[in-house]
């Protein structure tokens, strides 16, 4: 099972970092400004300083980290629920919805009050909302949840 979760993590957690990389990028922040905010959550505001570089290492390696908690705990999981290991792509899809749901609605607002969903947008039109949320679930479904649900399930597609 080890393997399996190192592999979860590694597949999974560059996608969604490439994807972080990718959607912030369109909206104007460098790749270091997006490791350096991840880092900021367990290590504090000090984190967007300087050097960049170190912070943003810092970032990548907390990425990984939050990823391997995520893989470890489907795996974890499905070992004990075959049903998640024989129907990978509801279980995956499922699986993104749940994280989504506790990084958006839970982790992000209790690190950072302002990022609490509703009232990150209430000044956002609705275009705008519905592409940030989209973003968002293509990542976490996709990218984080489907891979690591395969990967629990021993196939490949």
């Amino acid at each position: 099972m080890r393997e399996r979760i190192i592999r979860a993590t590694l597949v999974a957690g560059t996608l969604d970092i490439f994807s972080a990389f990718v959607f912030a990028g369109m909206a104007g922040t460098a790749p270091h400004a997006v490791l350096q905010f991840v880092a900021s959550g367990p290590l504090g505001d000090r984190a967007r300083g300087d050097p960049a570089w170190l912070w943003a290492i810092a970032g990548l390696a907390v990425h990984f980290a939050i990823m391997a908690c995520m893989a470890g705990a489907y795996m974890l999981i499905a070992q004990r629920r075959p049903a998640l290991r024989r129907h990978p792509v509801v279980a995956g899809l499922l699986y993104g919805l749940l994280l989504w749901a506790i990084m958006y609605w839970i982790v992000r607002p209790w690190r950072w009050p302002a990022m609490w969903l509703p009232a990150a947008y209430a000044a956002l039109p609705i275009g705008r909302i519905a592409w940030n949320i989209s973003n968002q679930l293509f990542s976490h479904c996709i990218l984080v949840g489907l891979p690591i649900a395969f990967i629990a399930a021993g196939r490949r597609r």
